[in-house]
């Protein structure tokens, strides 16, 4: 009985649907993640052959960038309503699920194909089914390292700048304190990844290279950032109208106060 009425409270559900779609972005940008897209052939349009730091060539992403800036906007949601707390054991959570699936991909592709599913789709352009499935789901370790320590330390990061700026704007600013969080979070997790991927990892990036790969990337999730703000405001007027006024006033003095 205890249980239906934890389950029926709103405060609870929101919890579990705004944490259930915080980890699947999450999981799902992770496995995305390995496909480079061409942003300007994307939109049908000729190469903008960028020059940074002595590094010229177009505007290519990883899939994986169209759903982080959602997953970073999703923090600072749950942040406002369940503080420092509900993020961190959410971000806990996901680091554990994504590893998690990736053990399990790693445990799939280990298992011997069925000789007739390797050629299946051979009339199709893929003349051998496990080597796509390995090349496609089995992420180098030094990338699934590098994406889960930006991760972390981006949402830790993300964490302290809003409840710092809200200290001292109060609850006034709600743009600024998601948009800027989120800005010097995505920062950190723009470079850290690259940095430990490429950088570290075997490929061994030259730093004109790294600076050049970051800068485009995070001038990317700039932009969507502050294309994604007024979301923050959509999602804050659902919210408060699910909750009622009373009930969601509760809340952010509950999360402001850790």
């Amino acid at each position: 009985m205890e249980i239906m009425k934890i389950l029926e409270d709103k405060s609870t559900k929101l919890f579990i649907i705004l944490g259930g779609f915080f980890i699947a972005n999450a999981i799902i940008a992770e496995f995305i993640g390995v496909k480079i897209f061409a942003f300007e052939g994307t939109l049908g349009l000729e190469p903008f052959n960028w020059n940074l730091f002595g590094q010229v060539g177009s505007l290519n992403f990883t899939a994986g960038v169209l759903l982080w800036p959602v997953v970073f906007i999703m923090t600072d949601v749950i942040n406002e309503y369940f503080g420092k707390r509900g993020v961190r054991m959410l971000s806990y959570l996901a680091v554990g699920l994504i590893s998690y699936a990736f053990l399990m991909v790693y445990a799939a592709i280990a298992l011997a194909p069925a000789s007739w599913w390797i050629g299946a789709n051979s009339e199709n352009g893929v003349p051998d089914m496990q080597v796509a499935f390995a090349n496609i789901f089995g992420q180098g370790m030094w990338i699934i390292v590098g994406s889960l320590v930006a991760f972390l330390i981006g949402q830790l990061v993300d964490v302290l700048v809003f409840h710092r700026i809200k200290k001292m704007t109060g609850d006034k600013y709600i743009w600024l304190r998601a948009t800027g969080s989120t800005l010097i979070s995505q920062f950190i997790d723009s470079f850290v990844v690259l940095y430990i991927a490429f950088v570290i990892g075997p490929q061994h990036w030259e730093i004109g290279l790294f600076l050049a790969v970051g800068t485009v990337n995070y001038v990317y999730k700039f932009v969507m950032a502050i294309i994604l703000t007024p979301g923050i405001y959509g999602a804050h007027f659902m919210i408060d109208k699910y909750l009622g006024k009373e009930r969601a006033e509760a809340l952010k003095r509950e999360a402001s106060l850790e």
